[in-house]
């Protein structure tokens, strides 16, 4: 739910998977252990949608029984089999239902018919931390720090469970009714074998080297996406951009970095650390692990557990009316979602019989 940001530009970026020469621009269990619930479809009123990707759309939702609000995520089964993409999305599921952090997504629940895949999700009301960025032009330094301590808190959960993220980006930072951090969408996200995996996917700006060259990548690659969205953060633009996205490869391969006067010392000596091409020095991946991100001067006298907490108090707080608002996120068409797609057949639908 994202395409290409370049400097002075800001609409939003797709994630893209595949073989290097397939990418497109850029511009193009059934619970988990927070809620044994089980739901029905009949029980959910559709609101209304709240953002659209390539094979779905997110509805915000509410419970007839409790009136509680929540995100149901559509994803339709024969675009995801033309796409290609049906490992993507099994494995989503499947990390989604085992993990549990103060600043990641929840998944309630997860159903199937012969046409759709549905994710019912805990909903951030907040809106994406894209908007708030564009919005803004930039983040002062107080305000990137802030964000970057609980995507790390986030980020070093999900490596110690062996699971890789693969598209950390603005985009994909959602924050809750009191401004705090929610990850989302781990359509790309995996759980790593023998700590090395080969499929080429994210969004081209966060892409780190060893993506690119197709070497084989594992967790280094989301401190090289942690590096690009402090940079953007601050500077309101990623390090490496270009209006194709083969040149935004070269110039990550490259790395030369321009460096604006909106980027302090210790948050740029933090970012030299963790775009580094070879990941073996990359903060992050050397030997003290994530400690070395956390002990950064940027980071001076953090308590890491109250990060974790919440304690920190949010340096935005979105406006709302009620939990149920949904004025902080794009308005979407109310297309004919249902109605326009069709059912697959029975040796299709077997790939997703425990979804």
């Amino acid at each position: 739910m994202a395409s290409s940001r370049i400097k002075g530009k800001t609409s939003k970026r797709n994630g893209t998977s595949g073989k290097m020469k397939d990418l497109p621009p850029p511009s193009s269990a059934a619970s988990n252990n927070n809620d044994h619930r089980k739901f029905d479809l009949s029980e959910l009123e559709l609101l209304k949608t709240v953002g659209t990707g390539t094979f779905g759309r997110v509805l915000l939702t509410r419970d007839k029984k409790t009136k509680d609000y929540m995100a149901l995520k559509v994803l339709t089964i024969e675009d995801i089999i033309k796409l290609k993409q049906e490992d993507h999305v099994r494995d989503e599921k499947a990390i989604l239902s085992i993990i549990n952090h103060p600043f990641i997504i929840k998944l309630h629940w997860t159903h199937h018919t012969d046409t759709f895949l549905y994710m019912l999700l805990e909903y951030a009301c907040g809106g994406e931390l894209f908007t708030y960025l564009r919005n803004s032009g930039r983040f002062n330094n107080d305000t990137g720090k802030f964000y970057a301590m609980e995507i790390i808190s986030a980020i070093d959960y999900l490596h110690k469970e062996t699971i890789v993220y693969r598209d950390l980006k603005p985009e994909n930072i959602l924050l809750d009714s009191e401004g705090h951090v929610k990850l989302t969408d781990f359509g790309f996200a995996k759980k790593l074998v023998d700590n090395r995996t080969w499929t080429l996917c994210g969004t081209p700006e966060y892409l780190a080297p060893e993506i690119i060259q197709s070497k084989g990548h594992g967790k280094a690659v989301d401190w090289w996406a942690l590096g690009i969205l402090i940079y953007e953060m601050l500077a309101g633009y990623p390090p490496f951009y270009d209006e194709n996205p083969f040149g935004i490869y070269e110039k990550i391969l490259a790395c030369k970095i321009d460096w604006p006067q909106s980027i302090g010392s210790k948050p740029k000596k933090l970012i030299e650390g963790l775009l580094v091409i070879d990941r073996t020095k990359r903060l992050g991946c050397m030997r003290a692990g994530s400690n070395d991100i956390k002990n950064s001067d940027w980071f001076e006298s953090i308590d890491w557990e109250n990060v974790r907490q919440r304690q920190l108090k949010p340096p935005i707080v979105p406006k709302l009316s009620h939990a149920g608002d949904t004025s902080n996120f794009d308005e979407y068409p109310e297309e004919n979602w249902e109605t326009d797609a069709s059912p697959v057949k029975s040796d299709v639908l077997k790939l997703f019989k425990d979804f």
